[in-house]
């Protein structure tokens, strides 16, 4: 009886840790492989090397004013945000679109420790590349990627932006999957509130007002967290993968003026 019993505790572990798998694996990373050549383009090239492939960098057409490492979301690649590099070259940013370890052509296995451990990694070649000021970017996943890194990096960092974040992952999941006891079976945790609480550079939040994959209340708890300098966008009638399309120029200038604005 009792080899009985205990073959039943370790087929629930089992099953319990094939659910952790399964829910984390879905909820979280949804990674597209392609090919460097797949990615490269005219304005945006292998960084720092087609050999040692860590992104895409794109650099501005005249004098450079810094260097912004973007962070992107839970799908695709790195390539498919092009978009900030057109909107930061033209403020005279260098913009390097880096890449996770398992998405587009890189080799690997997502998970939080991996992708904060890679995070860290590149913020601190792009520092000794290119110096200060150096910006981080981080939209939906990537916000908690950089927030994890950036606060374990804060000393070659001059400013967080965060779009479409969370405070803490588990609050989304249990958004998502009321039914399930997310606490206890996710561990990829993502806690900005806690990586943040001692960061001590400006964040900007940026929100989507209608977002339906990371409720806006969500972001505005974390800015609520945030010890300072600090500040909230609320990005009006946008959704979690459109609010790009609600901003122009005149956003983006002011969304990084008060991130530099230490610098100037």
């Amino acid at each position: 009886m009792p080899e009985r019993n205990g073959a039943t505790s370790s087929l629930r572990g089992l099953v319990l840790l094939e659910g952790v798998a399964m829910l984390q694996e879905r909820f979280l990373y949804f990674p597209e492989k392609v090919a460097i050549e797949d990615v490269v383009s005219e304005r945006l090239v292998t960084w720092p090397t087609t050999e040692a492939f860590r992104g895409l960098v794109g650099e501005p057409p005249g004098t450079v004013r810094g260097t912004a490492i973007v962070f992107h979301g839970n799908a695709g690649h790195a390539g498919h945000r092009s978009f900030y590099a057109s909107a930061l070259n033209r403020l005279g940013l260098r913009v390097i679109l880096a890449e996770y370890p398992g998405y587009g052509p890189r080799e690997g296995s997502p998970n939080e420790a991996c992708l904060v451990v890679d995070a860290q990694e590149a913020i601190g070649l792009a520092h000794r590349l290119y110096g200060a000021p150096l910006l981080l970017i981080g939209e939906s996943l990537g916000a908690g990627v950089a927030a994890a890194a950036g606060s374990r990096e804060r000393d070659k960092v001059a400013g967080l932006m965060l779009i479409t974040p969370w405070d803490k992952l588990e609050h989304v999941a249990a958004f998502h999957y009321p039914w399930a006891p997310v606490k206890w079976l996710m561990h990829d945790r993502y806690d900005s509130v806690t990586h943040l609480a001692a960061f001590g550079q400006p964040v900007l939040v940026v929100v989507a007002e209608r977002d339906s994959i990371v409720p806006a209340r969500f972001g505005e708890a974390l800015h609520s967290a945030l010890p300072g300098p600090k500040q909230l966008k609320i990005v009006e009638a946008a959704e979690h993968n459109d609010w790009i399309g609600h901003v122009d120029d005149s956003w983006w200038r002011e969304a990084i003026s008060f991130l530099r604005a230490p610098d100037q």
